[in-house]
């Protein structure tokens, strides 16, 4: 009798243990239920990222944001639609988990795969010194997200003079002394969208944007990058 009350207790654990993993933060929509026609290059589900694996707390290659923020995103979608380009989205919602991961790769020196491809003029001490990696994200916030534009003309993404990533001044947005007219015109298609719609820029990366009146401002959540139907 003891044994079988044991299993009958061990099974309720099982699916109360199985309901919680489950629920969706309430904090947070799938940005592709608010811009359906978003596409995703999630690369920190992937191994093509700076680290070269992929990184703790992606647990499925979706973005998430505050519903908020995904409300705005969607007006930027619409607005750029209507000059023929689609939302390209390489990461939103970012778990303090995996900026963990990115402070103790920044500590191994003999971790450098991916350096040619994202960080060749750089050690990796240097990458804090230079604002490329902090402790804390805004991404972790729910209302960042960094992206680019698709071209639905030439079913090409939009050519921006670099690289989502790329460890560089040439990543500034208004950096112009290797890029091209045209590239520069292209950055500023994304960053003049996304302030018409309530985002602000970063002053390094031209990929990066943060909801001005973001909800959480003072919140880093670590929920994984998981949404259950």
């Amino acid at each position: 009798m003891n044994r079988i009350f044991i299993a009958i207790v061990a099974v309720a654990c099982l699916m109360v243990s199985c309901q919680e993993k489950r629920e969706n933060p309430k904090e947070f929509v799938r940005v592709t239920d608010v811009v359906p026609d978003a596409i995703l290059e999630v690369r920190y589900y992937s191994t093509y990222n700076f680290v070269g694996q992929r990184i703790d707390g992606y647990e499925q290659p979706i973005a998430m944001l505050t519903r908020e923020a995904a409300d705005s995103l969607k007006a930027v979608s619409d607005d750029v639609k209507a000059q023929g380009y689609r939302l390209k989205i390489y990461d939103a919602y970012r778990p303090q988990r995996a900026v963990d991961h990115f402070v103790r790769w920044s500590q191994d020196p003999s971790d450098s795969i991916m350096k040619p491809y994202f960080y060749p003029m750089f050690e990796k001490p240097v990458l804090f010194e230079k604002d490329y990696i902090h402790s804390r994200s805004g991404h972790s916030r729910g209302s960042t997200v960094d992206l680019t534009l698709f071209d639905m003309n030439t079913e090409k993404e939009l050519d921006m003079g670099g690289t989502f990533d790329w460890f560089g001044e040439e990543s500034h947005p208004d950096y112009n002394a290797t890029i091209t007219p045209e590239q520069y015109a292209n950055r500023m298609i994304l960053r003049e969208a996304m302030m018409r719609h309530g985002f602000q820029p970063l002053y390094s990366e031209w990929w990066h944007f943060t909801l001005s009146n973001e909800p959480y401002p003072d919140t880093y959540f670590d929920y994984p990058v998981r949404w259950e139907d």
